[in-house]
């Protein structure tokens, strides 16, 4: 079976390179070992996404048809140190609508497959894996375990943080473990949160309070590993106290929506994101520490990147040519280095055994609140990549 381009992973980064892809020329396959699967009730994993990738999913065309009762805007922002330090954000204030939207990953993720299952230039195979890739001058070969083989010009992994592509190709992963886990899970407040999203800067790590729809929230809480293990193991009614404390009751008593969850943190950095034939987006390309809510909006924004430069390519062009990737990666190179570099900086910085900085930090929190513009500029990063 031979394809201009195969996507080998349909979450949400490799689905969104397709369904961007949807109107070009191109002939495209997307790999994937299983279909997403429907929760029960609410998803506890919640993205934060930034206004511009809001437009990226509108334009190839899911934005509109996910649940609008099941998506929250987040006007405000406020921030505190672990001293008195306090950083606030407003999306008025920044001449906004918004700062972000508040999603579950499950929503988009089944929203996207749906829109890719229908589209007339790509072939999904499901379930399939891929067992063998070749690369050579004029095509990349990937065997399947189904027994079916495919050649492609180009060929994208999207296939996580583990990427068997990746390996396959012989790029080098670096990652470096923080010894902690994000705990996620969502709550009843007692009190109306107004759209505001609130972080805690904490000695047991840092804590994120995320608007949700009828008055909840979900929560990560980025954890040393036995805090992370201790939180886990609470009961419903503890962790709920819990939670209310760490929060300083600024939403009153929480019920429990969703059973606490944890999942391992890690900055992992690829010491190229392209190699003859292949590209890296999404998880396969980088991680990043969940604190500044950036993990998917890098992906979606790998996923428009490398669309843009494939969408457009007139038949005589080889959407795996040196000069392509190049462009891809330069593309990218800026945005991911810079948050990457933030949030991993952010981390050490409020590490409980940074306590002689403590004064520093949250010094920096509030003069950064005493300047707009400066306040303002930062939001206006996060929201477009750039200032």
């Amino acid at each position: 079976m031979k394809f201009d381009l195969v996507i080998v992973g349909a979450g949400l980064a490799g689905a969104s390179l397709a369904a961007a892809l949807r109107g070009s020329r191109l002939k495209i396959a997307v790999v994937e070992s299983q279909p997403p699967a429907r929760a029960e009730g609410w998803d506890s994993r919640i993205y934060a996404i930034s206004p511009g990738n809001v437009d990226f999913l509108t334009q190839i065309g899911v934005w509109p048809h996910l649940d609008s009762a099941r998506l929250t805007p987040v006007y405000d922002m406020a921030i505190h140190g672990d001293a008195g330090g306090q950083l606030d954000f407003s999306a008025y204030d920044c001449g906004l609508r918004e700062l972000a939207w508040i999603v579950e990953s499950g929503l988009m993720q089944r929203e996207l497959w749906e829109t890719i299952k229908r589209q007339h230039n790509l072939t999904l195979l499901c379930p399939a894996r891929p067992v063998s890739l070749a690369v050579d001058e004029d095509a990349a070969t990937l065997a399947l375990d189904n027994g079916k083989t495919l050649t492609a010009s180009l060929v994208v992994a999207a296939d996580g943080a583990r990427s068997w592509v990746r390996e396959q190709v012989g790029i080098a992963a670096t990652t470096t473990p923080y010894d902690e886990k994000g705990v996620v899970a969502n709550f009843h407040c007692e009190k109306p949160h107004r759209n505001t999203a609130y972080q805690w800067f904490r000695e047991d790590g840092i804590l994120a309070y995320l608007p949700l729809p009828d008055n909840m929230i979900s929560i990560v809480w980025s954890a040393p590993d036995d805090v992370a293990d201790a939180l886990v193991a609470l009961s419903p009614e503890a962790l709920c106290q819990r939670v209310a404390e760490a929060g300083q009751h600024t939403l009153g008593k929480l019920t429990p929506e969703t059973p606490a969850a944890a999942f391992p943190l890690r900055l992992m950095r690829v010491s190229q994101p392209t190699a003859p034939r292949v590209a890296l987006i999404g998880d396969a390309a980088h991680a990043i520490h969940p604190l500044s809510g950036h993990g998917i909006n890098l992906g979606y924004q790998d996923a428009k990147a490398l669309a843009e430069l494939l969408g457009p390519l007139p038949a005589w062009r080889d959407p795996g040519e040196a000069a392509l990737l190049a462009s891809y990666a330069r593309a990218r190179a800026e945005e991911t280095t810079l948050l990457q570099s933030t949030t991993h900086a952010l981390n050490r910085l409020f590490k409980p055994d940074n306590g002689l900085l403590s004064g520093l930090r949250n010094i920096g929190l509030n003069l950064t609140n005493q300047i707009p513009v400066v306040r303002n500029a930062l939001v206006r990063y996060a929201i477009s990549g750039h200032f």
